[in-house]
């Protein structure tokens, strides 16, 4: 069956058309740089790659130009959008009501939508994919697959906050954790190449970052929370913060809520430290001598590496880091970052190994260094596709 695979992020549009079970991949491609006025967009089949840069406002309009490179008469490689039978959608925050992969219905498109102020840069796009697909693929089963699945086997002590018991048992406020169908591809594909049961960090770095704890194949603990807006450094979130600022900012600076909350997640992160939010643009700013990009760098290695420390203690041990994602897999420079002082770990990158770009799973270690440091490329199209086609055909 083909199964079309829509993983909305918060500035961008990744898209697989593919041939289940055969793990066939007719086509590929991404919009990044959703909402300015350089938008990248790229579209490859067996026989075509193209690449161009046009301004994408929104993620409808970037849909809208996915569907018409798929049915392009000279291009595309489908005719009719009957050929498709399911389009999977990534759905960010699946809350305390989505545990599992689920056809979409309208019960589930209110839940969705219930849960924007706990993913307001995700779950709008992603209900906002799902829509546009419901028009133009109107033949086909739609199936959302949640972030917040694979942290499920979190224990009580790790998801659960010093709050009040009622918010939890009552209202369920309570970590979830997101990129999880990241975090497992990556830890299976690490299991399987170290061949064992293993103590995995996981490091997610893309215009979102989390990192996951991953004990035996099955998450312990998590960055991101309630929301995906704490935790580490992001390209336009700020991260973990003391919640007094929050109260700062409203009684003694003026602010609304909602103001405070725009600050947090659209203003703040890479893009409120240096005014950029691309980790190109402020690597190339970096490398020119820009201080506040030199600056934002370094605080965002620093936070990674203190939470590497926080993992392995978790762990009670460790047997690899795993870094993947846009950043993770192609920023050597990143890399290099948070990999320096970590020695007391056992952690040590090997400068030259760092620096080779492959599309394949590879060891950036040391021959010396007790832990394994391995760069895996993320697959969540093929994860969300396998777990569509398990779902229709189970």
């Amino acid at each position: 069956m083909k199964i079309l695979i829509i993983n909305s992020g918060s500035s961008s549009i990744k898209y697989q058309l593919m041939v289940m079970p055969e793990n066939e991949v007719i086509c590929s491609g991404m919009i990044d740089r959703i909402g300015l006025e350089t938008s990248n967009v790229i579209f490859k089949t067996a026989t075509v790659s193209l690449e161009e840069t046009l301004p994408i406002p929104n993620h409808k309009v970037g849909l809208q130009k996915v569907a018409s490179m798929l049915l392009d008469s000279e291009k595309g490689v489908i005719k009719s959008t009957s050929e498709i039978t399911a389009v999977g959608h990534r759905v960010v925050h699946g809350g305390s009501d989505f545990s599992a992969t689920v056809k979409i219905d309208d019960k589930v498109k209110a839940k969705i939508k219930q849960l924007f102020e706990l993913a307001p840069l995700h779950n709008p796009a992603n209900l906002e994919g799902i829509n546009v697909a419901e028009e133009i693929f109107s033949s086909a089963e739609q199936i959302a697959v949640f972030d917040t699945a694979f942290h499920q086997t979190m224990p009580e002590v790790a998801y659960k906050y010093a709050i009040p018991n009622y918010l939890l048992t009552e209202n369920k406020v309570r970590v979830y954790g997101f990129h999880g169908t990241s975090h497992k591809y990556v830890s299976e594909k690490a299991i399987g190449y170290l061949e064992k049961n293993s103590r995995i960090i996981t490091i997610h770095l893309g215009n979102g970052c989390s990192m996951a704890a991953i004990k035996d194949g099955k998450c312990i603990d998590t960055s991101m929370g309630f929301s995906p807006s704490n935790g580490l450094i992001m390209g336009t979130r700020a991260g973990d913060i003391d919640q007094s600022v929050v109260f700062y900012m409203i009684k003694n600076l003026g602010y609304t809520p909602d103001e405070v909350n725009a600050v947090l997640l659209k203003q703040s992160g890479m893009l409120g430290l240096t005014g950029y939010s691309d980790l190109r643009d402020i690597e190339a700013e970096a490398e020119k001598g820009n201080k506040d990009c030199q600056l934002a760098l370094q605080m965002n290695a620093y936070r990674i590496r203190k939470t590497i420390g926080a993992y392995t203690a978790a762990l009670n041990g460790l047997d690899a880091i795993v870094f993947t994602a846009g950043i993770g897999e192609n920023s050597s420079y990143m890399r290099n970052l948070i990999g320096t002082d970590l020695d007391y770990f056992g952690i040590e990158i090997d400068t030259a190994k760092n620096q080779i770009r492959s599309k394949e799973l590879r060891e950036i270690n040391t021959q010396n260094s007790k832990v394994k440091v391995l760069v895996v490329p993320t697959d969540e199209e093929y994860e969300i596709a396998n777990q569509v086609y398990q779902l229709l055909e189970n």
